[in-house]
């Protein structure tokens, strides 16, 4: 079992982020601890992908800060978040269709050998590594040189998976991870998740299958306009609980 250490892996601290006289995030502070998924929920609107976004680099917060590890960041875009350890599963996936399996975990960080302007790509070595990281996750495809559009959804989705976790060594982030798939699919990915978890990894999960919620979080971030109403710890709370958060109906008790 993951020991789970009392230093947060990653912090947020007082973000903010607003659209004229709209807050989309209003002085919102959370702590993720590493070997622990923790559940991002609320209705649309709530601010669950800017926060996540904010997290990634993709916007920039107009107050508050990030912290990895305890050092403060202040990411100006992605690859900012990536260099900290921060990889991030899209709602949309972000694969090239026409590329292979091993092409689309190393999009963008081709392996190279030799010098400009005589450079090769390293293309059996990065099939190796792809191999190695889709058999270390259990992941159901035919082969690390197949294409992308020969793929399921939930294949699709598990490659984006592993490829988060072949460049994020602290922390991943999924926002809405088994939207449209099968109970099949869904199944594989959340086992997927349950295994980062397991390898000690920070995960961050928005959902709004509160089932899922409930089958891999350990905690439970409730989030309301633009405001984080309820920090929870998975166990301790029900279904009924949650939606009362959610909806408004019930304030926080203001347990974590």
């Amino acid at each position: 079992m993951t020991v789970v250490t009392n230093q947060p892996t990653l912090q947020v601290n007082n973000l903010s982020k607003h659209y004229g006289g709209v807050y989309a995030l209003a002085d919102v502070s959370l702590s993720f601890r590493e070997g622990e998924v923790t559940a991002i929920v609320g209705d649309n609107g709530a601010g669950k992908s800017t926060l996540l976004k904010a997290i990634c680099g993709a916007l920039v917060p107009d107050a508050g800060d990030i912290r990895v590890r305890g050092l403060p960041f202040a990411f100006k875009g992605p690859n900012d978040a990536r260099e900290a350890g921060i990889e991030t599963v899209h709602q949309d996936l972000a694969l090239a269709n026409n590329l292979t399996v091993a092409q689309n975990m190393f999009l963008g960080r081709e392996e190279t050998s030799g010098f400009w302007p005589f450079k090769f790509l390293r293309a059996r070595r990065m099939n190796q590594r792809a191999y190695e990281t889709i058999n270390s996750l259990s992941v159901n495809v035919p082969s690390s040189q197949a294409t992308v559009e020969e793929l399921s959804g939930g294949q699709r989705q598990a490659i984006a998976i592993a490829r988060a976790t072949t460049w994020g060594n602290l922390v991943v982030l999924m926002d809405e991870p088994t939207a449209a798939l099968g109970v099949t699919e869904t199944s594989r990915v959340e086992h997927l998740i349950t295994t980062l978890r397991e390898r000690g990894l920070c995960v961050v999960i928005v959902s709004h299958d509160l089932g899922q919620v409930f089958r891999v979080s350990d905690r439970i971030a409730v989030m309301r306009q633009g405001r984080l109403v309820a920090h929870l710890v998975t166990n301790e709370s029900s279904g009924d609980e949650l939606l009362g958060l959610i909806t408004g109906l019930k304030e926080s008790s203001g347990r974590e």
